[in-house]
């Protein structure tokens, strides 16, 4: 994938059949470092009532499916409906430092815009540098830490909270 050349990048929705893509994409960029839950069983399926593929864009370089995002409304109130949040972003290693990663999170932006949302939200982890740096390159700013919220491999992590306004 080396070389790939940015103009050759698709974002598009991903749809049922995409499925099995995103879960080997997923179990291939888990770390420790990234998240919270164990990895997904080999059988795992990842499309159900809480994770629908309405909610994913994918990134695909010469055809091929090398990263996701999903945003989601982060409660079903009423009077939280104007904010979406950012609940898993994964990019191949061999496809990274190609722009996919801010590819991805402005076109979520950009349907969380479309939608009517003002503002996306997200929560990193505080040892993840790259995906925070990525998210600072792309107008987010802390809005707060929890610090010791999880116990990863032995050590207690901050989990970071980050938002961006997407409207006045």
């Amino acid at each position: 994938m080396s070389g790939m050349r940015t103009s050759d990048l698709t974002i598009r929705p991903a749809g049922v059949e995409d499925e099995p893509a995103l879960l080997a994409l997923d179990r291939a960029v888990w770390s420790p470092v990234s998240e919270v839950a164990p990895r997904r069983a080999e059988d795992a399926v990842l499309f159900d009532e809480r994770h629908t593929p309405e909610q994913f864009l994918l990134a695909e370089l010469a055809g091929r499916v090398v990263g996701y995002i999903r945003q989601v409304p982060p409660t079903p109130l009423a009077s939280n409906r104007h904010i979406r949040q950012i609940q898993g972003l994964g990019v191949l290693p061999e496809a990274r430092g190609q722009g996919v990663g801010d590819a991805l999170v402005e076109a979520a932006c950009a349907a969380a815009r479309a939608e009517g949302a003002r503002r996306m939200t997200l929560r990193v982890l505080g040892p993840n540098a790259a995906a925070r740096r990525l998210y600072e390159r792309r107008g987010f700013r802390i809005d707060g830490v929890l610090p010791g919220e999880f116990l990863l491999e032995g050590c207690y992590v901050d989990d970071v909270l980050m938002g961006r306004q997407l409207s006045g």
